[in-house]
């Protein structure tokens, strides 16, 4: 049995790699159809947030975001690693590459952990993320995929906003 079977059949650790894996994939499939001009289209206005302003901003935010919950599991472990910086990409086909590898970098996680506890119930031993929330490793994982989730339904709706006998996106 190779190496990610053996941990993908492990219960909570299996359950969270394959529901974060899944997003992704939905995600990627959401994305195939946008084009370099569609990826860096502002389409929100209204928003103060420059991470939901455009697809290339939200996908630029996720894949980022993807590493940060990692690093910040890897520096609860006391490991010293360095956040990710974030990197605007250039096609659609660039986004589902650093996903995939976003992903890897998850999932080395469980390789370098094979016996990571993923709940803790004592709130002094819980995960401080340098946004202001703590978690323990399960509710982190939980949190970012739920975070693919929400930002792929996010560009579901900014893709609704483009008009098909043009291909432009409306205000």
């Amino acid at each position: 049995m190779n190496q990610k079977k053996e941990f993908r059949n492990n219960g909570a650790i299996g359950a969270l790699l394959d529901e974060y894996e899944k997003s992704l994939n939905e995600l990627i499939e959401t994305i195939n159809d946008i084009s370099e001009n569609e990826l860096a289209e502002i389409i929100d206005f209204e928003t103060n947030d420059e991470d939901c302003k455009s697809i290339q901003n939200i996908l630029t935010h996720v894949v980022q975001s993807g590493y940060t919950y990692v690093v910040e599991i890897r520096k609860w472990l006391g490991e010293n690693v360095d956040y990710k910086n974030k990197i605007k990409l250039q096609t659609a086909q660039d986004y589902k590459l650093a996903l995939n590898e976003m992903f890897k970098y998850n999932e080395q996680l469980f390789f370098d952990y094979p016996n990571l506890e993923l709940c803790e119930n004592d709130p002094k031993k819980k995960i401080s993320v340098r946004w202001g929330q703590n978690y323990d490793v399960e509710q982190l994982l939980e949190h970012a995929i739920v975070h693919i989730l929400r930002h792929r339904r996010q560009i579901e709706k900014f893709k609704e906003k483009k008009p098909a006998a043009n291909n432009v996106y409306k205000k």
